[in-house]
């Protein structure tokens, strides 16, 4: 088997003055009387590494299938750069077209809108935006488990198929194997009991339902995985597929749920600054270009913290003219959430204790009865980055509020037996793996942190 090298460990002097092999894609090309040029890249850096051909050696013919996403095998000896981009090149001595394209190649120019480029999402990953979102998504990835790891958690697999929807919107994707041409009814009644699971399934919005019982028997845990939403929502923060970690702990009140929140975003910010520094400084150039103060008040500063009375008061005094006139007992709208992470407390910062009236059944209720020991992190940029509680474990309580709500007890039956045997104060959150992707990057817009984007309307 022929050793092959990476364009990151020769851009990074490991083989200098070493005859090379190289497999990578053409970013461009051009020939000129005596020498041709071709910058490569194999997705392992943001940088490209320049070959260089001498026309003597390289015939017209050999040269005629270095083009622009020709995928090549280049031979040579790694040198010192005459140029000034990179310290070095490759001197090549051999050159072959493994992947040859034709004129309807279409990414041709050097920078094409990211709008382009959704359009293509089989192809955006050549580009040095999306091979470098792609990079720091696989570190962000690697730092979510090294973390629970670290900290006794344990990983648990939930099922992406339920018949529960854990939000109480109702915005799920039903799953059936009814013949949606003639779907059996009696009396109107859709005749369920003959479907694939004998009643109504859906894709799951969350998978904390179904962690709570491990953390209720093993301490600390998490699921990490796609969940699905039907929100016909399309704004730049929403997608209808995408990827949620939730960790549920026992004996964890609302504070402990904070530090940790706290704990593990600032983690996953220093390991993907040890990880990736050439990304952040790729981004900070073309796309954000406070993002290394973005990393600074992740990682040096404390979250602020506010309760939801508090930031109603914000943002009822504070001046600026709202779409949405924000008043107690109302969801905080976006721009909201973005005037007090970014302007008013020019950091991240935690919301608490929410009106029990907007909240899922689920979370403790305070002592005031009209609110829950709720969290959710905003986050400059983003808005809403993280969402958690304490969780309801009282089941006179849980009972009232899944009733005021009608929900039907059946369906969470299992869930209030948690409460009846051996409970225990637990709490929990849900963080949008894409959302802190787009913050850590600079994105503006969640489709371009998602491989393949599905949102309302559109599946790319």
């Amino acid at each position: 088997m022929i050793r092959r090298e990476t364009v990151d460990s020769i851009l990074r002097g490991e083989h200098t003055d070493r005859e090379v092999t190289v497999y990578a894609w053409v970013k461009t090309a051009r020939t000129g009387k005596s020498v041709a040029f071709a910058a490569l890249n194999d997705g392992s850096s943001t940088e490209n590494l320049q070959a260089v051909f001498d026309r003597a050696t390289f015939s017209d013919e050999a040269l005629s299938g270095l083009l622009t996403g020709a995928c090549v095998m280049i031979r040579g000896k790694v040198v010192s750069s005459s140029g000034t981009e990179q310290a070095v090149e490759i001197s090549a001595v051999e050159l072959d077209v493994i992947g040859p394209v034709d004129d309807g190649y279409p990414l041709q120019k050097k920078r094409h809108s990211l709008e382009f480029l959704r359009g293509m999402p089989h192809l955006r990953s050549r580009t040095n935006t999306f091979s470098g979102v792609f990079r720091v998504s696989h570190h962000l990835s690697m730092a979510v488990h090294r973390f629970f790891d670290e900290n006794g958690f344990f990983n648990v697999h939930t099922p992406f198929i339920t018949e529960s929807d854990c939000e109480g919107a109702g915005e799920t994707f039903q799953v059936t194997t009814l013949p949606l041409d003639a779907v059996p009814t009696e009396k109107g009644r859709v005749l369920y009991e003959k479907d694939y699971f004998g009643r109504k399934a859906f894709m799951t919005v969350s998978g904390q339902l179904e962690a709570e019982p491990f953390a209720l028997s093993m301490g600390k845990v998490y699921t990490f995985g796609p969940t699905f939403r039907a929100d016909p929502s399309d704004t730049r923060i929403h997608g209808a597929e995408f990827w949620m970690l939730e960790p549920e702990m026992a004996f964890f009140d609302l504070e402990d749920n904070l530090n940790l929140i706290e704990s593990f975003v600032k983690y996953t910010a220093r390991y993907v600054m040890e990880k990736c520094p050439g990304e952040i400084d790729f981004f900070t150039r073309f796309f954000e270009k406070t993002l290394p103060d973005r990393y600074r008040a992740l990682t040096e500063e404390s979250f602020a913290r506010v309760t939801y009375t508090e930031a109603v008061e914000i943002l009822a005094s504070c001046g600026r003219s709202f779409e949405r006139v924000p008043a107690w007992g109302d969801d905080l709208a976006t721009e909201h959430e973005r005037y007090l992470a970014e302007e008013h407390f020019r950091r991240p910062v935690f919301v608490v204790n929410y009106p029990a009236s907007m909240k899922p059944f689920y979370m403790f209720v305070n002592d005031d009865g009209r609110t829950v020991a709720a969290c959710d992190l905003l986050a400059p940029g983003v808005g809403e980055l993280v969402g958690g509680s304490q969780r309801e474990h009282r089941p006179p309580v849980l009972e009232k509020r899944a009733l005021e709500l009608g929900l039907d007890m059946d369906t969470y039956r299992w869930y209030m037996e948690l409460r009846r045997w051996g409970t225990a104060p637990h709490s929990g959150f849900g963080l949008g793996f894409e959302r802190l992707l787009m913050y850590l990057t600079g994105m503006d817009n969640i489709r371009d942190v998602m491989p393949f984007p599905r949102t309302y309307g559109k599946m790319y």
